[in-house]
């Protein structure tokens, strides 16, 4: 088995479920992904799409989907008129950790810019959902607009 690619740990003082309903409900991705919405029915098999502004960003597949333990889906970046890289891969597992929650997000079967582009964006991201369920406040959306690169968007 090779290694991962990138693999970011948190944890989060909340519930396994209230994760798990968090990656999974695109009003809730929508306030701390800032402003990208999660769309699937989180079946494997199913398509799974990561969009702002009515502009797909992210297109995928459901991999994995074990509520509340384990969430993969492909990962296919949609850049009009730029070279496509390969699919990656992420991967969500949420674990009860004493009275918090362990979320390990690992992101593999990265090509050298989708690295590049994720190594920025998980921290951000995984920092607002942190924020989100332990204070009902994701991180502000200008934290875009000061100096910082979208997420997963060169």
């Amino acid at each position: 088995m090779s290694k991962p690619d990138y693999v970011y740990v948190t944890y989060i003082e909340t519930t396994a479920e209230k994760l798990w309903n968090a990656l999974t409900s695109s009003e809730f991705t929508e306030r701390f992904w800032f402003g990208y919405r999660a769309t699937s029915d989180w079946k494997v098999g199913s398509p799974c799409n990561l969009s702002k502004d009515d502009r797909r960003s992210v297109q995928g597949e459901v991999l994995i989907a074990d509520p509340p333990n384990r969430l993969a889906y492909s990962w296919d970046v949609v850049k009009e008129g730029a070279a496509r890289e390969q699919v990656s891969r992420v991967t969500f597992d949420i674990e009860p950790y004493g009275g918090v929650v362990k979320l390990t997000v690992t992101h593999d079967n990265l090509g050298p810019k989708t690295l590049r582009d994720i190594s920025g964006g998980w921290p951000m991201v995984i920092a607002s959902l942190k924020s989100f369920l332990e204070t009902g406040r994701e991180l502000p959306a200008d934290l875009l607009t000061s100096g910082a690169r979208e997420p997963y968007h060169a």
